[in-house]
């Protein structure tokens, strides 16, 4: 990439006119060159999951309670700490791509490779003692053990999850993010192509169908590495190297806040789920909820495109000494993500009633389903702006606090006020989801006055701290700057 194209993407001051509209129309384009493959990505790498449901919805009940169950609670558990722990990826590669500290990018992949291959194998584990897990936690018998036939198919899927995250970070912060949309398209349509195959063509049921997403998943994997390797990123990826076994605790240090951050984020809806069956009718109650936080999800993943662009956009321009801009940027990407928020907030309040019908045939699920579709429309209405201002904090490397503020939100407000609901006020999973809405719309609040109180410029000395410290010469320039012979 050449200094004159880096200076479009990334922006400058000095290029155009000053017009308002002119900004705000240059700004919307850098941010939809960020956001379009992110939502692509985000969209099929989750959809692979959905479409994984489904297929198993229509074997049985108990089985789509059993994988909902192992999906929504372990699943949602780990990946909450990868994606959290993965974050760093982000931050540190976004700050290093603005300063032009290139060749530091691929060290600082390949030290969030060894932290976060570290946490997957530490939480392996839970997927191995998974029925173990549940009938411990309280769970009904049946869907405990039916959990088994999900829960050790769902390893391989755990270390897709660091390769690819962790190598989209690296590839969205340097604005190569087209490929990670095409190679996630791809693999949801081989994904898609295998669960049929496997599912209803050979009957192979629950294998069929793991196996399915197994091998789309990392397939996906596979395609990242061939281009990250393959010397498509000869600035960023200069191969293996020792340094990245150097200055690893600070990274660890980023990598448990981010990870502490998104995790609870993640969380949320997990423990929602899990409290979710203790009530009557539980299978029932388990099968809906899941199916309104996948659709919940799935819509949420086109806001993480807003996401991936607020927390490149702010890393990019931290990382280059650019305060104002780093403010308009997420102007101009809070509105666009409103935008989409609202168009989706219609559809869902016009067609929610029939979302139930997508994952199975079982009446009282889809009447349950339905019967939550108001109250999902408004948590997707939140979902325009929430992820937008969790990427600032991404972007601005404030994993910390924003970590505090979930507890705070979700654990102490979201889940207590949804308990009440659903047992003392007899609301069962409406109250359940009330509290949900109750701790997005805190957070929210909460995230949107420390965007707004916050000293860019005293941001952007912290960023340029950060990068100076963990700063090591690349062997070019180690060559450029030794005496000569």
């Amino acid at each position: 990439m050449d200094n004159n194209m880096e200076e479009r993407l990334l922006g400058s001051e000095t290029e155009g006119p000053t017009d308002l509209k002119w900004r705000i129309w240059e700004e919307s384009k850098k941010a939809w060159r960020i956001t379009f493959p992110a939502m692509l990505s985000k969209i099929t790498s989750f959809g692979m999951l959905v479409v994984t449901q489904a297929f198993i919805g229509h074997i049985s009940q108990l089985d789509l309670s059993a994988f909902a169950l192992t999906q929504t609670i372990l699943l949602r558990f780990c990946n909450g700490i990868l994606v959290g722990m993965s974050s760093a990826t982000e931050t540190l590669c976004g700050q290093a791509f603005g300063a032009k500290q290139y060749h530091m990018m691929g060290i600082y992949l390949q030290r969030s490779w060894l932290v976060d291959v570290t946490m997957a194998t530490i939480m392996a584990p839970l997927f191995i003692f998974a029925t173990s897990i549940f009938k411990l936690i309280g769970e009904e018998d049946d869907i405990a053990i039916a959990a088994r036939s999900f829960s050790l198919w769902f390893l391989p899927f755990l270390y897709y999850l660091v390769f690819s995250m962790t190598l989209q970070m690296f590839l969205q912060a340097q604005l190569k993010n087209m490929i990670v949309a095409w190679l996630s398209a791809s693999s949801f349509v081989l994904h898609v192509l295998l669960s049929w195959l496997f599912v209803i063509k050979l009957d192979l049921g629950i294998p069929g169908a793991m196996g399915a997403l197994t091998i789309s998943s990392w397939s996906m994997v596979i395609g990242e590495s061939v281009y990250v390797f393959g010397g498509w990123c000869p600035k960023t990826w200069r191969g293996l190297s020792s340094a990245a076994f150097t200055d690893i605790l600070p990274v660890i240090k980023l990598s448990v806040s981010s990870g502490f951050m998104l995790c609870l984020e993640l969380w949320y809806n997990a423990v929602v789920l899990l409290v979710a069956g203790y009530l009557k009718n539980a299978s029932i109650a388990i099968s809906s909820f899941s199916i309104c936080i996948n659709i919940n999800t799935w819509e949420l993943m086109l806001c993480l495109g807003f996401l991936g662009a607020s927390c490149v956009r702010v890393a990019n321009e931290l990382g280059r000494g650019n305060a104002k801009a780093a403010i308009f940027s997420i102007k101009v990407i809070l509105c666009n993500s409103i935008l989409i928020g609202v168009i989706l907030w219609v559809l869902c309040l016009v067609f929610g009633h029939y979302i139930g019908y997508l994952f199975t045939s079982d009446e009282e699920v889809i009447t349950m389903v339905s019967s939550l579709s108001v109250l999902l429309s408004f948590s997707i209405l939140l979902n325009s702006v929430q992820p937008v201002l969790i990427g600032v904090a991404i972007g601005a490397g404030w994993q910390g606090a924003v970590a505090i503020v979930n507890v705070g939100c979700y654990y102490v407000v979201g889940v207590p006020v949804g308990a009440l609901l659903a047992y003392v006020a007899d609301l069962s999973v409406r109250g359940m989801w009330i509290g949900v809405l109750c701790g997005l719309g805190m957070q929210t609040l909460v995230l949107t006055i420390m965007t707004w109180r916050t000293n860019w410029d005293e941001q952007v000395k912290k960023t340029s701290d950060r990068l100076n410290k963990w700063f090591l010469e690349s062997s070019e320039e180690s060559n450029q700057n030794s005496p000569q012979a």
